[in-house]
C-alpha cells in the first residue's frame, strides 16, 4: 500500500497474460528490449493487469477494473491468461472488501484489458454492473471512440463492457481533463487513444501517477522513443511522455504502471551520469 499524503492506494493485479512482443514493443529490436523482459520458452512476454484500489475522503474508488470475468476458456486461452492470486474482485476481498462498497470507478480507457470488470453476467446471463453503488467516468471522446469501432480497434471495444451503463446513467462522460474527486485528477495523455487518461494523485505536497497505457512498462517511460504496436497516435504518445517525465522529475511523483510485472511501480530520477531511469519501489500487491 501506498500512502500519499492522505491517501492510500493499493495495487491489485487482475490476470497476468502472456503476450507477443511485437505488441508491447512493437518497432524495437529485440536485442533491445529482451534485456528489460526477458521471454519465456515460448517467446511470450508477461503483462499483468494492474488495478487501483485509492482510499480517500472516506470513498473506495478503482481505478480500470481488468479483464473481468465475462471471457470465455477459449478466450482465455488465446490471450495465455492467468490468475494466480486471483481477479480484481478477490484483491478487494483479501482487503475486506466486496463490489458493493466501491463508491467509484474510473476508467482510464474502455480497451477491453482495462474496462473488461466493468460489468458482470448474472445467474441469468444478463449483463449488470460489476459495482452496482459507484459511479463510473471515462472521457467523452473515448466513450464515442468505443461506440464506433473500426477495423483496428473493434476487437478491444466490447459493447458490454461499458454502454449498458451509460444506458441506465451509470456511467458519466467527462470533457477533458478533470479532477474526479479533490486530488484525483484525470488528464487526458494522448497516443494510445486518442482521449487515453493517466490519473494523478496530489495529497499535502505528495504526488503519484497512474501512467496506465501512455507508458505500459516502466521502459516506455523512459524512452520517449520507444512506444506499444496497440498506440493508435504513437507520435503524440511520445510527447505525453516528454511532458509527463519533466512533471515526474519536479514532483519526485511516485509512478505506478499498468503492465509492468517487473518495474510496477518507481520514482523517475535522474542519475549521476545525467540520465533519468525509473528506481522501482518493492511493494506487494493486494
Amino acid at each position: 500500500m501506498f500512502q500519499i499524503g492522505d491517501m492510500r492506494i493499493h495495487m491489485i493485479n487482475d490476470s497476468i497474460n502472456w503476450v507477443d512482443p511485437g505488441g508491447p514493443f512493437g518497432l524495437v529490436p529485440r536485442t533491445l528490449w529482451s534485456p528489460h523482459m526477458p521471454p519465456n520458452d515460448e517467446l511470450l512476454i508477461p503483462m499483468i493487469y494492474n488495478c487501483l484500489l485509492v482510499q480517500s475522503g472516506g470513498q473506495n474508488i478503482i481505478v480500470d477494473t481488468g479483464n473481468g470475468d465475462k471471457l470465455s476458456e477459449k478466450q482465455r486461452k488465446f490471450i495465455h491468461m492467468e490468475r494466480p492470486t486471483g481477479s480484481l474482485i478477490d484483491g478487494l476481498a483479501r482487503l475486506g472488501l466486496t463490489p458493493q462498497d466501491i463508491h467509484l470507478v474510473i476508467d482510464t480507457h474502455l480497451h477491453g484489458d482495462h474496462a473488461g470488470g466493468n460489468t458482470r453476467l448474472d445467474e441469468n446471463g444478463s449483463i449488470v454492473p460489476t459495482f452496482p453503488n459507484a459511479e463510473y467516468v471515462v472521457q467523452r471522446r473515448e466513450y464515442e471512440d468505443a461506440m464506433h469501432p473500426n477495423e483496428r480497434t473493434r476487437a478491444t471495444y466490447i459493447l458490454d463492457n461499458y454502454h449498458p451503463l451509460y444506458q441506465t446513467g451509470q456511467l458519466r462522460l467527462l470533457e477533458g481533463d478533470t479532477e474526479i474527486r479533490p486530488g484525483i485528477t484525470g488528464h487526458i495523455t494522448r497516443g494510445h487513444t486518442p482521449a487515453h487518461m493517466s490519473i494523478r494523485f496530489e495529497s499535502n505536497g505528495h504526488h503519484a501517477l497512474f501512467v496506465c497505457d501512455m507508458a505500459s512498462y516502466a521502459i516506455h517511460f523512459e524512452r520517449l522513443g520507444w512506444m506499444t504496436s496497440y498506440d493508435v497516435e504513437p507520435l503524440e504518445t511520445l510527447e505525453s511522455k516528454r511532458r509527463w517525465q519533466k512533471w515526474a522529475l519536479e514532483t519526485n511523483a511516485l509512478l505506478i504502471f499498468c503492465h509492468d510485472m517487473h518495474r510496477p511501480a518507481g520514482y523517475y530520477r535522474l542519475g549521476e551520469d545525467g540520465k533519468a531511469a525509473v528506481h522501482p519501489v518493492s511493494e506487494p500487491f493486494a
